[in-house]
């Protein structure tokens, strides 16, 4: 038993930024008793490359069409015949055997908003290109994170984490990057706030800056941030948490918790092996989360500017500077796209087969869209929510086959169309959640959990 002496000493060495961690451990307990299906993984990575990379230029390349449409980049040959994918991504290549490419993912939105809430909740959003408008709230769908949270079992860890920060800008979190209506309690963990914006991380598990231990403890004013926080989320209709304090207090407690964000625990050949960015360190941590147990980690693929500014890198219209950029093309081989994708990606599966893990965690990875068939007069190419290309490997999928068909443009799915609301339900089949199943938000009302139909065709 966790005292309350022992436990609001020990809370003093995580920081004041764990309060909210008595919400994950409520969620939990609230999702007793929900049918599961039989599944085929135990976790989940989703990869999501903010911006829409380009089917054209990665998974879906189109030798003969005309040069304003094949672009820069040519198909180099994979271990599986007959399925070639970018010259650019020479060690997924040597991994095509491993995973499964849709070539059919499609949807009717061309603007990012919408489709980044579309493809994070299987909702789509409404067609408004107004940032400010598209700030999360507690009326929206709650994302794939926090469904998993929902339908996940008590635990000392978090059920959903967002590394290395959710997608937002301009003063916003985006919508479809939280709980939305299941409340604060299904929120993903995370530990950095969306740069560029006025939210805090609501999940830190670091120090705080400046602020001795023994000082940190005896604050006078600690219980009552508590306090606060407690009733902040009745008003939500999250319901209390004091029956969840100690739970949540031996959640930010245990040693496996701030272990699996410790990067230096991995060797050097380990950090190298995925790079070392941003982006490798990402798929590091997420290796390192779903191995001490989380249900699912989502990767926001992004760029930060010297001064903070975001740039969605994968939205590859033009160069815009980055690392020297150019064209479009110029930023798809820059180490903010292409590179880091095919060293990471490649990494992730490889460590996971070597851990015994692969064959138990899924990887999902698409973007909100795909990029139109010609390419601009910025050597890029521009928002085309027609279609794009997915890719899904491990938790129980064949790998080397590709399921559905471009038109021979890719601008159109030719065979097998697959929408966001399939994408998920391809996810929540994996981990054993009923696609067909309902959630309940915090009036007990009922909402179907997803539209749309796994494609079964991939296991």
């Amino acid at each position: 038993m966790l005292h309350r002496r022992d436990a609001m000493i020990r809370l003093g060495q995580l920081g004041a930024g764990a309060l909210a961690l008595p919400t994950l451990m409520e969620a939990r307990a609230n999702s007793l008793a929900k049918p599961q299906a039989a599944h085929s993984a135990d976790s989940c990575i989703y990869l999501f490359l903010w911006g829409g990379p380009p089917q054209h230029d990665t998974f879906d390349l189109k030798p003969d069409a005309p040069e304003d449409i094949r672009g820069e980049f040519r198909p180099i040959k994979t271990k599986v015949p007959g399925f070639d994918i970018c010259e650019k991504l020479p060690r997924l290549a040597r991994l095509a055997d491993k995973y499964a490419i849709v070539r059919s993912l499609t949807h009717p939105s061309n603007n990012h908003e919408p489709s980044v809430q579309h493809m994070l909740t299987g909702r789509p959003g409404a067609p408004t290109l107004a940032v400010p408008m598209n700030q999360r709230k507690r009326s929206d769908f709650p994302n794939v994170g926090s469904v998993v949270s929902y339908f996940r079992p008590p635990s000392d860890l978090p059920a959903a984490v967002t590394v290395p920060r959710p997608i937002g800008h301009s003063g916003v979190t985006y919508t479809g990057t939280h709980g939305g209506f299941l409340g604060p309690k299904h929120d993903p963990l995370e530990r950095v706030a969306a740069s560029d914006t006025r939210e805090t991380a609501s999940h830190a598990l670091d120090p705080l800056p400046d602020v001795p231990e023994a000082r940190l403890v005896a604050r006078t004013g600690l219980l009552k941030q508590l306090e606060a926080r407690d009733a902040a989320i009745q008003k939500t209709g999250g319901g209390s948490v004091g029956d969840y304090r100690e739970q949540a207090l031996r959640m930010v407690c245990n040693p496996a918790v701030r272990q699996a964000f410790e990067l230096t625990r991995e060797p050097d050949r380990v950090r190298d092996r995925y790079g070392r960015s941003e982006y490798g360190e990402s798929f590091l941590l997420a290796r390192r989360l779903v191995e001490a147990g989380v249900g699912l980690v989502t990767i926001s693929w992004m760029y930060l500017f010297p001064g903070g500014r975001v740039s969605n890198v994968w939205d590859n219209h033009a160069g815009y500077g980055i690392h020297g950029a150019k064209t479009g093309y110029d930023l798809l081989r820059s180490p903010v796209c292409l590179p880091p994708l095919d060293q990471g990606l490649s990494a992730l599966i490889e460590d996971l087969i070597d851990r015994g893990l692969f064959d138990r965690t899924l990887i999902a990875a698409a973007g909100e869209f795909g990029r139109t068939p010609k390419v601009n007069k910025d050597g890029g190419r521009d928002h085309w929510g027609a279609c794009q290309s997915a890719l899904f490997a491990g938790g129980g999928i064949q790998g080397g086959q590709v399921y559905g068909k471009s038109d021979k443009i890719a601008a159109y799915p030719s065979d097998n169309p697959v929408s966001p609301a399939d994408f998920l339900a391809t996810i929540y089949h994996a981990l054993g959640i009923d696609p067909e199943g309902e959630v309940r938000d915090s009036q007990t009302r009922p909402h179907r959990l997803c539209d749309g139909k796994p494609v079964l065709s991939l296991f």
